[in-house]
């Protein structure tokens, strides 16, 4: 149970872009990527605003064989997988099925997919769905057919927590790691972008019917008006520290510390999640870590942007940090919430920033609303201790965080140029 567990592959497919170096120019420059939702047709919803993975060519990533039979969703997983897998150096294939596996999160399954079937059975003149409905739309379905495609045969999942379940994939990757499996595929994508996943998600009262994609969605602030739907997330390649050593593999960061808990409570018009279980979450991820509050670099919150649920997740930042949390820097309003995909592409954005030695400023608040006062960071910086904390919040009642400890910038890069004080400002 002493191995380490170590991120040597990311793949990036968001609104932010697609791949890592598209991530983080997206980032470091807080260009926002929202906008009208063009997958359908949204004029009859109070919500028309979103963040899709634009210019995504899904047969770049899969044969039609697969395409047909999966969703837009899990397109956008083979994307980050193989991109992921690329990124690490590691084959296609695992050469040994048995000592490789994969985890990720999930929350609404194929929605565009099964969209199309429902309404081909109760609308279209055959009264019929196509064969493909029965796997198409399940919430495994992502994990399924990459361990098929991809020959990942060791101790595969699926974890359902909203948001938080993209955390919780790569702390289950790390406890697969800890007990004998060297390669494990985790984070999530996701697409919640159909007429009946938008309809599902407004009846929860927490999406912005701001029209406008530069004040739709910003979390912490006066002006908060709730969140807009994304799709999108990123991958991780997790590596037993020996192997990727053995291999010679660049290391991004080790996962060394997760909490979770739970509210026992639905998410529902009036509630704002439990602050002190919040806390205890994060607590936790820090005490396993072994990192104590004042070593935190950086924190990457929820930032859900319904003005309640702010307030109460700045409440539990207080309570575990004190009068002086470490800075916060949130990018999603860049690009919109993916529920798990996007607590998944908080964890790459911190990675990155490691990796290029700069911390990105915020995405807002412009004015923080009362009681969510953060040290939001305004300009970019240098990490000091190279620790991030990242936490998420799922809809009725799941809390997690994740403690993140940042390698060195590899040899020779702009990031160890910049440390070494060799190179120009962050940029």
């Amino acid at each position: 149970m002493s191995a380490r567990a170590v991120v040597t592959g990311i793949g990036v497919v968001a609104p932010s872009g697609i791949g890592v170096d598209a991530h983080w120019r997206t980032v470091r420059d807080g260009t926002r990527r929202t906008g009208p939702i063009t997958l359908f047709d949204p004029a009859s919803y109070p919500t028309r605003v979103a963040g899709e993975v634009t210019d995504f060519d899904a047969a770049g990533y899969a044969d039609n064989r697969l395409l047909v039979q999966t969703d837009r969703w899990t397109h956008l997983g083979f994307a980050a997988t193989r991109l992921a897998l690329a990124d690490a150096g590691l084959p296609e294939r695992a050469p040994d099925p048995y000592g490789w596996a994969v985890t990720l999160a999930s929350s609404s399954g194929g929605n565009l997919f099964g969209q199309r079937e429902l309404q081909r059975l109760w609308g279209g003149p055959t009264r019929t769905v196509g064969a493909y409905q029965s796997i198409a739309w399940f919430y495994a379905a992502s994990v399924g057919q990459l361990s098929i495609h991809h020959q990942f045969k060791g101790p595969c999942g699926v974890l359902v927590a909203e948001s938080a379940g993209g955390l919780d994939s790569l702390a289950h990757a790390v406890r697969t790691v800890r007990r004998g499996t060297s390669v494990v595929i985790a984070g999530a994508t996701e697409c919640p972008l159909s007429p009946y996943a938008l309809a599902c998600q407004l009846r929860s009262g927490l999406l912005s019917d701001v029209s406008d994609p530069e004040a739709a969605y910003r979390p912490f602030d006066r002006s908060a008006s709730g969140y807009v739907p994304a799709e999108g997330g990123a991958v991780f390649v997790v590596e037993e520290l020996g192997h990727a050593l053995a291999r010679g593999a660049r290391i991004y960061g080790e996962v060394s510390g997760w909490g979770a808990t739970h509210d026992a409570a639905h998410t529902g018009p009036d509630g704002a999640g439990d602050p002190d279980q919040y806390a205890r979450a994060m607590r936790l991820a820090l005490d396993r870590a072994g990192v104590a509050a004042d070593e935190v670099d950086v924190v990457l919150p929820d930032a859900l942007g319904v003005p309640r649920y702010d307030r109460s997740e700045a409440e539990a930042l207080r309570a575990v940090f004190g009068d002086r949390p470490p800075p916060v820097s949130t990018q999603k309003p860049l690009t919109g919430r993916a529920h798990q995909g996007g607590s998944a592409l908080d964890v790459a954005t911190a990675l990155l920033a490691f990796g290029h030695d700069t911390l990105p400023a915020s995405a807002g608040p412009r004015e923080p609303a009362s009681g969510c006062e953060l040290d939001f960071l305004r300009t970019p910086r240098r990490p000091r201790s190279r620790i991030a904390l990242v936490g998420a919040r799922g809809f009725d009642g799941f809390n997690s965080a994740l403690v993140l400890r940042g390698a060195p910038p590899a040899p020779g890069s702009a990031g160890e140029q910049r440390a070494t004080g060799q190179g120009g400002p962050p940029g």
